[in-house]
Parts: C-alpha cells; sequence; structure tokens
C-alpha cells in the first residue's frame, strides 16, 4: 500500500509539472501573439500615413536635407575663410557639370503658339530679363515718393510720377528692336500660289504631293506627254 501510495503521489507530482509548463507556454504564446498584433497595427498605421502624403512628399523632404546641409557646409567655409562656391565646383565632375548645364538649357524652352496670353507673357520675360535695375535710382525714388512707390487700387498717380528721359529712350530702343526682329520673321505659306492645281481637296493635296516624292522620277516623261498631247 505504501510503495501503490507512493507512485500515485509521484504521478500527481509530475501531472501537475506538465500542466505548469503548458501554462507556461501558453502565457508565452498569448504575450507573442499580442506583441504580433501590436506591430501589425504600427506597420498597418505607418503604410496609411505614407499613403496619404503627397506623391513628392520623398523629394521635398530630400531636398529640405540638402538645403540643410548646404547651409552648414557654407557656414563652415565661412568661418574658415574659404570661397564656398569655388569649393562646391571642386567637387562637380565634367560629367555632371555637362549635365547641369544641358539641364539649365532645357529649364525655358519655347512651347511654341498656344494663345496670346501665352506669348505676351514670354515676352515679358524676356524682356524683364534684359532689364538691369540701378538700385541708386530705386532708392532715390522710394524716398521720394514714400508710399506712393507701391500704390494701391485708391492711389492716385497721376502728376506725382514722370518717366526719365533715359527710361523712355531705353524703351524707345527696345521697341525698335522688336519691330525689326519681328520684321524678319516669315510666315511658312500652306501652299504656292503658283503651282499648278491637281487636287480636289486638302486629302488629295497631300496623296499626291506623297505619291510624287516616290513615283515622281518615274512618271515625268509620261507626264510631260500627256500635257504636250503627244502621248500614245
Amino acid at each position: 500500500m505504501a510503495t501503490s501510495s507512493k507512485n500515485a503521489g509521484t504521478s500527481t507530482a509530475s501531472s501537475s509539472s506538465v500542466k505548469t509548463d503548458r501554462m507556461k507556454r501558453f502565457r508565452e504564446l498569448h504575450l507573442r501573439r499580442n506583441e504580433a498584433r501590436k506591430l501589425n497595427h504600427a506597420e498597418v498605421v505607418e503604410e496609411d500615413r505614407r499613403l496619404k502624403l503627397p506623391a513628392n512628399h520623398e523629394a521635398k523632404r530630400k531636398r529640405a536635407d540638402w538645403i540643410l546641409q548646404d547651409d552648414e557646409k557654407k557656414k563652415e567655409a565661412e568661418a574658415n575663410g574659404q570661397d564656398y562656391e569655388r569649393l562646391k565646383l571642386l567637387e562637380v565632375s565634367a560629367e555632371e557639370a555637362d549635365r547641369l548645364e544641358k539641364k539649365k538649357k532645357k529649364k525655358n524652352p519655347d512651347q511654341g503658339f498656344a494663345g496670346y496670353e501665352a506669348a505676351s507673357f514670354r515676352q515679358y520675360q524676356r524682356n524683364t530679363k534684359q532689364m538691369k535695375v540701378n538700385m541708386e535710382e530705386y532708392e532715390r525714388k522710394k524716398e521720394k515718393m514714400g508710399d506712393d512707390m507701391y500704390p494701391g487700387m485708391d492711389t492716385i498717380m497721376q502728376g506725382n510720377y514722370k518717366d526719365s528721359a533715359e527710361g523712355i529712350d531705353r524703351m524707345v530702343t527696345d521697341l525698335e528692336k522688336q519691330i525689326d526682329k519681328r520684321s524678319k520673321y516669315s510666315r511658312r505659306r500652306a501652299f504656292n500660289e503658283e503651282d499648278d492645281i491637281d487636287y480636289i481637296n486638302e486629302r488629295n493635296m497631300r496623296f499626291n504631293k506623297k505619291a510624287e516624292r516616290f513615283y515622281g522620277k518615274y512618271t515625268t516623261e509620261i507626264k510631260q506627254n500627256l500635257e504636250r498631247g503627244t502621248a500614245v
């Protein structure tokens, strides 16, 4: 009986130990599941935040970081008594300099005639780029005119400001240059009035030109015979 009771106690202790180990593993798995759930939720929130950002957010962030780094390098160069622009040029390779030059040339291409408003705006940009501001004259006018230097809708300008003779001469010179430049333009005509009309509409005209381009050298003699009436 004693041996049987001893075996029963050992079996009960073993069963209790197994149960304790299982509960411990269960709690660990439960903690891992909760941690994984939190991480997944954080990833979902972060992905949603990224999707709601503007399309150029990353480019703007990199640009802002570059500006901050550039300002720090500039301050460091000034503190050391160095020319920062010259230091930057020393770090630019020949290929990079060529790429930047090509990019600069393509920055403001002429898109052709899109409308009178766009054409006027491009003309305004070209004219203002050629102007050289006289800061001394600007400061004198600013001191003389006071608040009228920046007129509003209720400001009366008549009699308060008079254009200088130099300014009028510059305007006249610029207008003469524009007139001279426009006189050299030539509008390409859609057709030559002296050419023979051998078509019935614009589509037929294009077809005839294409046929002449490919087969004209083979049919020249036949065409001349038909025109002279000597064709057999």
